[in-house]
Order: structure tokens, then sequence, then C-alpha cells
């Protein structure tokens, strides 16, 4: 792959503001990709599992063209050539860009080509270009067209009655060229189609007509096949797949506008005809028509992808749900229960007398789900006060909390309209709770609510109590058995007041709450990590034990770098799990020798934020909603917390780093030059995190610590 490095790593005696220190972020941003992409090569891993990996890879670079990609054009548009802590401006970025994203892509499809299509066919799934298929598959395939596809089809044929029509954000269209006169007398050399969005992309071949186990036909293909039905009497010289990828991100004045939740309504439909960034088109494409297409969306050469295969891979993704084969996919698994909750209803019995840490998915969602349902059917519970960022159009988090407001209980929701690509589900899901009683808020203007918290107050003998829940992922069922993620339940005084001092500050106005347990953004959590970090320094230049271990998604704030590469100098021992992004250098002699990066790539997508400081021996752990980045630090409702006593930290340091610090088969090191090798057992045992994990947690009966 293309060298992802800005400069040659930076030798002994560098300034720490020298950018040859700093990765840029595009470019790790792209490393994590190819990572992403080499578990779609691992011939250990179940095929499907595979392919799903491949598809996930295409997913994460359109989501990495829409924002970044269209970001960085809008740097250039703009006249903007500042540079990055790395020392390169936007359009140097924007060159990288394309050069990796090139290599990618190719690699997406080689691999998709010459491996895992083979290898499907080995195990009787097959999905058949339209040139291979057999006769009573191209019947099939007619009647198919004639009954599904052509009743919604609508090609639209370039004259000056007839413009080139909108086309929407990551759609599957063709570009016909043709020949001859229609029923009019019109010559028109060019027709565009869009494939309707409701189809499936990719269809089940009845067993009828099939002579394999599983065979399967893209969308595109059967279009393909039949696209002369569309044009009566005219001869089809060239038919070709197109797909254009826009600027997803959405622009809103909120100091301007007087109903955030209208005005996001009013600019979702932009989202599909944003700026155009990208341009793939079939590699059999005439160079004229591409020139045509590149003029019409204003593009130039170098915003050009040209793929050998079908137009986004990420159809394939279908394959995995349709194809009902076990032995090529995970084998699945039961997320272990509390101890305490195994046979115990009453979940604020429970919380009484200990405190709950669940390490999802290995441990399940369903103690969260049932603390807010019996929340919400509980005559004795008062108040409910949650923030939503992304919980999902099917929830029954969001449910509990209708209920509870249709049954007249002080329901506060702090809903996050902004979360990218989740606009709209929380809009409705806003307007649904206002319509049952509930109050919602859209947390702080111009400040993003990213922090997960829940806060019961409920009503006892003793007066009243709070109960808390807090989260390092999001309020949704469904990704709590794919993500990584820590739950703490508790009803500890000081966290609920904290919690309810957060609560009052997101819904009303008031000066930063002073806090005893928590810490928040953008009030104090980078000033408090600086110190801590500080703190490691100071202790190993007095010659004592120093330790850092830090997990998170992605390590891009610059102020918290430097920190690091100082604390380094000073003899602490660093150790950064890093899933994504990390512009962080490690192992640079005299500046970071004494950091390591690794990357953790598995079954499940590593999501929880931890962050360990050996602190003299008291070891401090927190756990949090926040990344190491500039966005989150100092533009969003964070919140970070600490998990105390004796059992559950210990538990938490060794399930959530020291575990995934023994990884030696799902781990990617990074090396100084800012490239990652993947780990091999060598002649050492095989550990898995994850693995080791599941065995552990998931199928034992207990598997839960108490303080």
């Amino acid at each position: 792959m293309t060298d992802i490095l800005t400069t040659a790593p930076a030798s002994q005696g560098v300034s720490r503001e020298d950018s040859s220190l700093f990765i840029n972020r595009e470019m790790s941003m792209l490393a994590f990709h190819q990572r992403v992409l080499e578990q779609a090569k691992d011939p250990s891993m179940p095929l499907l599992e595979r392919v799903r990996f491949l598809t996930i890879s295409c997913a994460i670079l359109d989501e990495f063209f829409e924002v970044r990609v269209g970001w960085l054009k809008e740097q250039i548009a703009f006249g903007l050539t500042r540079m990055g802590d790395d020392g390169l401006g936007p359009g140097e970025t924007l060159e990288r860009v394309r050069a990796i994203a090139l290599e990618l892509v190719a690699e997406q499809y080689r691999l998709v080509n010459d491996v895992l299509l083979p290898a499907l066919e080995l195990d009787g799934i097959f999905v058949h270009r339209r040139e291979k298929w057999p006769e009573k598959m191209k019947k099939w395939a007619r009647e198919y067209f004639q009954h599904e596809v052509l009743p919604v089809l609508t090609p639209v044929g370039l004259d000056p009655a007839h413009p080139f029509p909108r086309v929407l954000n990551k759609s599957l269209n063709f570009i016909v060229t043709l020949e001859g006169k229609d029923a009019f007398g019109r010559k028109s050399k060019t027709a565009v189609l869009q494939a309707p969005r409701p189809l499936p992309r990719l269809i089940a071949v009845p067993r009828e007509f099939s002579d394999a186990r599983s065979e399967f036909v893209l969308l595109s293909s059967v279009i393909h096949a039949h696209v002369e039905e569309l044009f009566q009497g005219m001869k089809i010289v060239n038919c070709d797949q197109f797909r254009l990828t826009r600027n997803s991100d959405l622009w809103i004045d909120e100091e301007e506008v007087e109903d955030l939740l209208m005005a996001l309504k009013g600019e979702l439909p932009r989202r599909h005809y944003g700026k155009a960034v990208r341009l793939e088109v079939s590699d059999t494409m005439q160079p004229e028509t591409i020139a045509f297409l590149l003029d019409q969306f204003e593009l130039e050469a170098g915003d050009l992808y040209k793929v050998g295969g079908p137009v986004n891979l990420h159809r394939l993704e279908a394959l995995y749900d349709l194809v009902d084969r076990p032995e090529l996919k995970y084998r699945p698994f039961v997320p272990d229960l509390p101890r305490k909750l195994h046979h115990r209803e009453d979940v604020f019995a429970v919380l009484r007398e200990h405190d709950i840490l669940l390490h999802h998915p290995y441990q399940g969602f369903s103690p969260v789900v049932d603390f807010i349902r019996q929340a919400a059917r509980d005559p004795d519970v008062l108040a409910i006060k949650q923030t939503l960022y992304r919980t999902g159009m099917e929830s029954p988090m969001s449910d509990a909390l209708l209920e509870a407001a249709s049954a007249g209980k002080e329901v506060t929701a702090v809903v996050e309209l902004r979360a990218r690509f989740d606009e709209a589900a929380n809009i409705e899901l806003a307007s649904r709770l206002q319509e049952a009683g509930a109050k919602v808020a859209y947390g702080v203007v111009g400040v993003k609510t990213h922090a997960k918290m829940l806060l019961v107050v409920r009503r006892e003998s003793d007066g009243l109590r709070r109960y808390v829940h807090l989260g390092t992922g999001n309020y949704n069922a469904r990704t709590a058995r794919t993500y990584t993620d820590w739950s703490y339940m508790t009803s500890k005084p000081e966290i609920g007041e904290d919690v309810h001092a957060l609560f009052q500050q997101l819904t009303g106005f008031g000066r930063v709450a002073k806090l005893q347990k928590l810490i928040q953004t953008p009030f104090g959590l980078y000033e408090r990590i600086l110190e801590l970090i500080e703190a490691e320094a100071k202790a190993a230049r007095a010659g004592k034990k120093a330790r850092i271990i830090a997990k998170m998604n992605s390590l891009i704030e610059p102020g918290i770098i430097r920190a690091m590469y100082s604390a380094s100098e000073a003899g602490v021992s660093i150790d950064l799990i890093v899933r994504g992004i990390c512009c962080l250098r490690p192992g640079v002699k005299g500046v970071s020798e004494n950091i390591r990066v690794r990357s953790i790539l598995g079954r499940f997508l590593e999501h929880h934020r931890m962050f360990y400081f050996y602190a003299g021996g008291d070891e401090v752990v927190f756990a949090s909603s926040a990344d190491w980045m500039p966005r989150n630090l100092f533009r969003r409702v964070e919140v970070a917390f600490p998990i105390e006593g004796k059992k559950l930290s210990q538990r938490a340091i060794e399930e959530g780093l020291q575990a995934y610090l023994e990884d030696n088969t799902q781990a990617w090191v990074m090396e100084s030059d800012g490239r990652y090798r993947r780990l091999t057992p060598a002649d050492k045992t095989p550990r898995s995190a994850q693995t080791m994990l599941l065995e552990t947690m998931a199928k034992s009966s207990g598997g839960l610590a108490y303080s």
C-alpha cells in the first residue's frame, strides 16, 4: 500500500512541535480501513464473515468520502491552506488520500473477484454474472424484470425537455448510449436510469430455477440484461453503471434558528444532493462518457474511481442474512447475566446493595433494558432522565420512556438531533416523546451531547433515592451485541448528584457544576487528563513506578499527544490501544521510545474508552464516552466516570486493558514509521482478547464482580 507517512520519523532531540511527530488524520483513518480489509483476507475466519468485513470496508470508505473528503474539498474551495500539526494542508492531504484510496478500491475488487467469489462457489454459493446465466435462469430473470422491476423504472432520455436528472447520493445508476430514433423522431443519444431504491440489490434465485444450493443475481445485472426493453426500436451502444458520492455533512446555524428540530427536518433532504466528491464507474465505460459525467457533476479526473466489477460492493452485505449456513459464520453465543440478577427481578434492590459493571457484548444489555422498564412501571418512580444519541428506530429503551411518559411520570429526554446519519431517527423519536408528554431538550447550542446517562428518581422508605446508569456506548440493544462497551449501574449518592447536576445543566441554564466523581467535557476532562499524565511523568522523574494505559477509538488531540511524548521522555511506560485513528508516532528515539500503540480488530467492534494511571499505586481507572479528539474534549458534552472499588477496578483493568495487551492474534502494532504490523503467535500460545472474554464470560454462570 502507498506510504501513509508525512515525513520520515523524527530523530532524537527534535522539538515536540515538529510536524514529523504527528501522523496525518486522514492517512491514519485510511490505514485503519486497510486493516479492516485485511480481515477479509484472513483464511482462518469463517467465509461469510470475511465477506462481511469486505462490505464493512466499502461502507466506511463511503463515509470517509462523504465526510472527510467532503471537508477537505470545502477547505480547498474556500482557499483555506492552513497546515495541520502533521505539516500537511488540505490540498496535499487530498492528493495522498486519492493515491491510497485508489489502491484500497483496487484491492477490494481483486479480493472479491479472485478470492471471495471463487471461495463462495466452492461452498455452493453463487453470485452470477449475467453473461454466465443458464437458460432457465435467464427465463426467471426476464419474468422478474417484467413483474418486479420494469413497473418501477423511469428512464430519462436527455434532450432540451429532459435535463440531466438529479442523482441521489450513493444511488446506483446507469448511463445508456443509444442510436436511432424513437416514436417521436427524437435522436437522443444518451439516457440515464436510476435503479429503484425499494428493490433489493441482491436477489435470491428460486430453487426451481437454480442448480446450486444458493444462487443470487444482482439487481444491476437484471436491469442491464433487459435494458433494451426500455428503449424499444433503438440500438443500445453502451450501458454502464455509475455511482456518485456527495458531501453529506449538514450545516445549521444553531444560533440563528428558533427550532433546531424543524431546521434539521428542512436540511435533511439536502444530504442526498450535497456537493459531489467522488464518481465511481465501471471500467468498461468509454472515455467520452466519463468526461461527460465528470463535467455534469463538476468533478475533476482526480475524483474518478474506475472499478473492475459491480459498482458498490457493499451490496454483497445481504449475503450474510440470505445464506443460512451457520458453519460459514461465527458461532452464536448467549451473553452472560450478572449472578445477582439471575434469580432477582428487582434491579433497584440489587443496586441498593451493589454497583454493577457490565462488559458488553460478553454480558447482556438486558439488565439496562430491565432497569428502565422497571422504572417505567414502578409506581414509586417519580422521574426518569436520559440522554439519547443513537438509540435506533425500534428501541426498547425509547419504548420504556414513552410508557413512563404516558403513565404520567416526569420524563426528560435529551435527544441529540445532530448524531450524524441518525438525524431522521432522532427527530422521529423526539416527536414521539413530546406527543407522549415527555420533556424533550436538544442539548446545548453548538455542542453535541454525546454522554450516555440514565437517571431514575425513586421514592423509598428513607426518602428519595437516585439510581444511575452510565455507559461508554449508545442506548442501542442491537449494537450492544456487536460493540464492546462498559455499562456502570449504581445508587451511590455522589454519582446520582453529579448526574442530576449534569441534566440540570443540559436542560436549563447555570454555571459549570462542581462535580464530586464525574468529569465532563467541555469543562475539565482535557485538563484532568493532562494533570494525570504529568503526575506520572513527575513520578518517573523521581525514579518511581509510572504507568499509563489508555484504550479508545481515536487519538488526535495534539496537546495530549505532546504531553505523552513528554511523559515518555521522563520514563513513563505507556501503552495505547487505539482502534482507529492514531496521530501519535510511537517508538521514536528520544521522544516516544516508551510508548507502544496497538489496534485490535476482530469479531466485535472495539468501542469502550477507558484510561488507567498508576498514580503512585492508587491505580486511577476511568471509563468514558469520549475519545481523545478535539471534538470530544472541546465541542461535546461527554462524561468520564471512575471505576472504583478493588474488585471492579481490577476486573476492568484485566478485561478492558490487560487482555488486549496480551493479544497476539488480532492485534496490529504500529511501528515508529507509522505502519501497522499484525502480530502472530509464532511459537507462543495464541491469545485473542475477544475469544478469551467470550469463553470466560459468555459461557459462564457468573462472571460479574461487585464492589
